[in-house]
């Protein structure tokens, strides 16, 4: 099933190579921290979505340390995720366990201030049961998030929304459960409706093994629309890709 980058642009588009992952989690933490405490300034409130993987837990590792921690208001934001695999919030491949170490328990922030998807749940029951909490933290408002970050995958994927699998087809939903035949296993995600209506996305790549599938993206090789991390691309939004040199060894 190929995907398709919508044909409205962001307003605005970016992409910036570090030297190493080291300089991409600190890039990717500032960003965060602007973008924080812009919401904060703005509106009373950040709404974030995060990310599992290695990169991503660098980046909450950075937000941790003192000299970033007092410079945002924590207890005005608001945590949300953008996939999960159907495991118990203590299981070892838990992105929401991996979040709550690296990022939410240093911080202290208050389980009140956290939706994790539930995968401990049936999958299709518990993407509902997300959808009706993201609707009810928005108020009855259309659900736009101001920040939402993104991982990629070797084979192009981004969140859980894999390249063949059911999801890439949902345009009503916010979150699905995807069945991934690669792996015989369920996974809860959101959709390119929740993350394409995001006020920024940020996709944070490093390594090697990302190299290939990030330019083809990026540059627009043959069959990029078939991967689906190329049909996240936020319609009235700030988009920025943040690759260590490695990822962008390709291009």
């Amino acid at each position: 099933m190929s995907t398709r980058i919508p044909d409205s642009a962001p307003s605005s588009f970016e992409v910036h190579v570090l030297p190493d992952a080291a300089a991409l989690a600190e890039a990717g933490a500032r960003e965060f921290a602007r973008a924080a405490i812009e919401a904060i300034d703005g509106q009373g409130v950040f709404r974030v979505v995060l990310a599992g993987g290695s990169t991503p837990r660098a980046l909450y590792a950075r937000l941790t340390r003192a000299s970033r921690r007092g410079s945002i208001r924590w207890d005005h934001l608001r945590f949300f995720f953008g996939d999960e695999r159907c495991v118990s919030p203590d299981h070892e491949q838990s992105n929401y366990r991996m979040a709550r170490e690296a990022l939410l328990e240093p911080l202290k922030i208050p389980a009140r201030h956290v939706l994790r998807m539930k995968g401990e749940e049936e999958p299709a029951r518990a993407a509902r049961a997300y959808e009706e909490a993201i609707r009810r933290q928005f108020s009855g408002r259309p659900a736009r998030f101001d920040l939402v970050l993104l991982g990629l995958g070797e084979d192009g994927h981004t969140a859980s929304l894999f390249p063949s699998t059911e999801a890439l087809a949902e345009r009503r939903r916010l979150v699905a459960a995807n069945y991934v035949p690669k792996f015989s296993e369920w996974r809860l995600t959101l959709t390119f409706r929740a993350l394409n209506a995001a006020r920024r996305v940020i996709f944070l790549v490093s390594g090697p093994q990302k190299a290939a599938a990030a330019a083809r993206i990026l540059k627009k090789r043959r069959g990029y629309q078939d991967l689906p991390a190329s049909a996240v691309f936020p319609r009235r939004g700030t988009f920025l890709w943040l690759l260590d040199e490695a990822a962008a060894s390709r291009m």
